[in-house]
């Protein structure tokens, strides 16, 4: 049977770069990656947006890791050769209700560090994209877009340069807690580990309860967001990254609209509550819901400007509205959870890791790498 130091359970952006980072002083690191490539899932399914840090509660976990990772980010894409661009992005208000709201986003951003946020009128905003509408806007100079495939390869070409160990087709079904680590059963073997990672994403609360650890009662509602993309014919409608003012009921970010680093132009995601972890296309959404949502931040747009594209799931800890809580309750931004088991002090839980893991990777490879210090001292 294999041994090692650390497992990692997930191959997404966050257990790529958690193994990249661990790797650099444990030799015998592995990731287990149930699917036949890494990065399948919600890492690659995604808006590929690196965030600033504008929307979180000051304070919290998504708060403090995004504004690190934010910098962190761009540093290892420099440096390794992964498509990005900083691009800033625009939140534009449609009303003077929502310029208010405007200044309170912009006092937020500034509470969690993030800089050089300023409020602009309707004439700055046609001079940066002509044809949205909107009677303000907050710049947010920090933001910008990146290829999120090749963010998972890259943080997996270098663990595995310094050793690391990363296995697909190797899906977890059981995880048996022993007197200083742990065995982990997959479809690739059995492995025993002195500290188990998990970083399962959608199914990080499927792998706690495998080990039995009461932390599975923090579960995961998956949530699919669709995207469409404006013809080949408009995309020089968009030049950056377009957002609207966020809303407390919505589940997510809004649909926003997106030039990525390849020169299209995505509008979404939508967000609606799924049964199935992976029903990504089933009951797919008409492109008129989208052009209705989007006609308010592009007036010209039409039907005909519109096309279906790919869709995600994020890892949400908030249930939906039907579970006996306020749609308040279930739509607010719920903080990360990256801890120590309580009950099996050798395990690492990361759990409901949606948006801005993405951005908060590196920062959050940092924060477990102390973790497994302490558990592997």
């Amino acid at each position: 049977m294999d041994q090692a130091d650390i497992v990692i359970v997930g191959g997404g952006v966050v257990g790529c770069a958690i193994a990249r980072a661990l790797s650099a002083r444990w030799n015998d690191v592995f990731v287990l990656e149930a699917l036949p490539r890494i990065g399948m899932a919600t890492s690659t399914r995604n808006s590929g947006v690196i965030h600033s840090g504008i929307y979180y509660s000051p304070g919290s976990l998504k708060a403090q890791l995004c504004v690190r990772g934010n910098s962190l980010t761009y540093e290892f894409c420099a440096a390794h050769g992964v498509p990005h661009r900083n691009c800033g992005k625009l939140v534009v208000a449609a009303s003077a209700d929502e310029a208010n709201d405007l200044s309170g986003l912009m006092q937020n951003g500034q509470a969690n560090g993030v800089q050089g946020l300023r409020l602009i009128d309707r004439e700055e905003i046609r001079g940066r994209e002509p044809h949205v509408a909107a009677t303000h806007a907050l710049v947010v100079p920090s933001t910008g877009i990146l290829s999120s495939e090749d963010l998972v390869k890259a943080y997996a070409r270098i663990a595995t340069y310094r050793g690391a160990n990363v296995v697909t087709n190797a899906k977890v079904d059981r995880i048996e807690p022993l007197r200083d680590g742990v065995r982990v059963h997959s479809a690739a073997g059995e492995i025993e580990a002195r500290c188990l990672i998990n970083s399962a994403g959608l199914f990080a609360d499927e792998v706690a309860g495998l080990l039995g650890s009461k932390m599975a009662a923090h579960r995961i509602y998956p949530v699919r967001g669709e995207y469409c993309e404006l013809v080949r014919t408009r995309q020089d409608w968009v030049r950056g990254l377009i957002y609207p003012v966020p809303h407390h009921l919505r589940m997510s970010l809004g649909v926003h609209l997106v030039k990525t680093v390849w020169g299209n132009v995505l509008l979404g995601p939508t967000a609606h509550y799924i049964d199935d972890k992976n029903n990504y296309e089933r009951n797919r959404e008409p492109v008129q819901d989208f052009a209705e949502a989007a006609k308010q931040l592009l007036p010209e747009l039409t039907l005909a400007d519109l096309v279906q594209s790919y869709t995600g799931i994020r890892p949400k800890l908030a249930p939906p509205p039907g579970l006996g809580v306020s749609s308040a309750s279930a739509n607010a931004i719920s903080d990360f959870i990256i801890q120590r088991d309580p009950e099996f002090p050798q395990v690492v839980q990361l759990i409901g890791i949606e948006s801005p893991g993405l951005t908060s990777a590196p920062a959050i490879a940092e924060l477990v790498e102390k973790m497994a210090e302490e558990i592997l001292a």
